[in-house]
């Protein structure tokens, strides 16, 4: 029987991956193993720019024409066939220069997978070089945006703790090309030392870490979250009221301004029930995996050292249902296309699901509460008040400042994670991990001033969590600024991969069995400890 392939040397504690073929060949010559992407990459890229100027055109042409005097129509049926002629060789043109174009950009697209980075190379007239360090990487997504679809294709992000322009986007490549990719990436990512191919043959085959789902959520569920969500209620009522309008009037001209809105609160609806389409978690040795998406379809990879923090919410509406929805902060996630509420859909944890469902989720990230009963705790947190379970929380006086919600909101530091409770309406937990804690500071306005309170603010990276206690008595908030700081320094230690793959083995299975047995339940707790 062959041994494994020499090329390959695993990281510690793990196995060596396969060998076979990959994506793109090397190019022959150097000694960087550059790639190509599909031919059609620069069509599939430019597709949006294209339809706006052409969108753009239509419009313009259609209101100069609409405003043209009679006697010019009789002109024009003269020179029908010529104008028809004149509009085939335009676009003929376009679509020969399109051509051109597409096939230098093609040449000039190029990636690599190095020891050290991914780097990509792309542009004719301006050349841009784009590289992510390996020990930078936050996530690695595979895309299928609809168009790639048809075509079979997708793109790899790797999503980078700098975010925005530091990430990097390669494709098109054939889907199973792509994941393929993002195999190789997580793997190197995590120490899995692959030897470039010879120059001229397929790359190493890094096969899939193994996994085990544990969440997923019905469409039904996604539909009923949307219509019991007050942005749904609010776009409804909208409709209904500009409706009665246009009747009382009997004209459509009072609602023209507020066609933008409408479109707005349609458009977030929409990508909502789309983003979260499908959605499916699972954890493997390399971290968390989901997989959402209607038309355009998203597999991502996080590695759960990468998670900054956590939230979980429940809106008044979904407390009869028992439904709460998670999020995470993930460096490089922070500034996307919004998905839902304004925020990236690539933060999202949980779309809708039970108590037990969302407990399993802040498992994935924090499997250790650090408190001897997390029963209590979590029951105190999610939906407690008042200082049970040993919440600290704002003094009798915050009262003026806050009547409603003073006794709700507090926090709770455990042994490895800083807990802020707040909000009556939509009950909201905050989860922060002590050594992702990136710094802390304390807030007063004038009001506070005077009544002796500060806001603890725990700064996290870009996202939907931003962990605030508001009204705490400013010297209690003071001396618990200090203990966290101290806290936040003693807890750097990362968590390694070897770690998280300890955790899969040892807890995951408690974990699908515990989602197994709370299935049909609105309650219950996750296997935290």
């Amino acid at each position: 029987m062959a041994g494994p392939d020499p090329r390959l040397t695993p990281a510690p504690g793990g196995e060596p991956p396969a060998a076979g073929g990959g994506p793109g060949r090397p190019e022959a010559g150097g000694g960087t193993p550059w790639r190509r992407v599909h031919k059609i990459t620069p069509v599939l890229n430019a597709w949006k720019v294209v339809v706006a100027v052409l969108a753009f055109v239509a419009y313009q042409a259609t209101d100069q024409i609409g405003n043209l005097p009679a006697d010019v129509w009789d002109t024009v049926a003269a020179f029908r066939a010529r104008a028809v002629l004149a509009v085939v060789g335009v676009l003929v043109l376009v679509a020969l220069v399109a051509s051109v174009y597409s096939m230098l950009a093609w040449r000039r697209m190029r990636f690599a997978v190095t020891a050290e980075s991914v780097d990509l190379h792309t542009g004719i007239l301006f050349r841009q070089e784009r590289h992510a360090r390996l020990n930078r990487v936050q996530a690695v997504d595979v895309v299928q945006p609809l168009l790639g679809r048809l075509f079979g294709l997708a793109q790899v992000r790797v999503e980078t703790a700098g975010g925005g322009e530091s990430n990097v986007v390669l494709g098109y490549l054939r889907e199973p090309e792509a994941q393929q990719l993002r195999n190789e990436i997580m793997a190197r990512a995590a120490g899995v030392e692959v030897a470039p191919a010879a120059a001229g043959a397929e790359p190493t085959v890094v096969p899939a870490a193994p996994e085990r789902e544990l969440l997923q959520v019905p469409p039904g569920r996604i539909v009923g979250s949307l219509l019991l969500s007050g942005s749904t209620i609010f776009f409804v009522l909208v409709v209904a009221g500009l409706a009665a309008l246009v009747v009382v009037a009997g004209s459509f001209a009072p609602v023209f301004g507020l066609i933008p809105m409408i479109l707005g609160l349609g458009g977030f609806v929409w990508g909502r029930f789309a983003g979260e389409f499908g959605f499916r978690a699972a954890i493997s040795p390399d971290g968390i995996r989901l997989r959402h998406g209607l038309l355009e379809t998203r597999t991502q990879t996080v590695p759960p050292g990468r998670v900054q923090a956590v939230v979980l919410k429940q809106g008044l509406l979904w407390r009869r249902r028992g439904w709460w929805r998670v999020e995470v902060n993930v460096a490089g996630y922070g500034e996307h296309t919004p998905g839902q509420n304004g925020r990236p859909a690539e933060t999202v944890l949980l779309p809708v699901g039970s108590r037990g469902e969302a407990l399993t989720a802040l498992w994935l990230v924090l499997p250790d509460l650090g408190v001897d009963d997390p029963q209590a705790v979590l029951d105190a947190a999610l939906e407690g008040e008042g200082d049970a379970a040993g919440f600290l929380t704002s003094p009798a006086r915050a009262r003026t400042l806050d009547p409603l919600v003073w006794r709700r909101s507090g926090l709770r530091i455990t042994r490895t994670a800083l807990l802020v409770r707040r909000g009556r309406l939509t009950r909201q937990l905050d989860v922060v991990p002590h050594e992702r804690t990136q710094s802390l500071a304390l807030k007063q306005g004038p009001l506070e001033r005077r009544f002796g309170l500060a806001g603890l603010h725990a700064h996290s990276v870009p996202g939907p969590v931003v962990p605030v206690a508001h009204h705490l008595d400013a010297q209690v908030a003071g001396r618990v600024l200090l203990e966290q700081a101290q806290r936040a320094r003693t807890a750097r230690a990362h968590e390694g991969p070897e770690e998280w793959l300890r955790r899969v083995d040892e807890a995951g299975a408690d974990a699908a069995g515990h989602v197994a047995g709370e299935a049909g339940t609105e309650t219950g707790a996750a296997p935290l400890r």
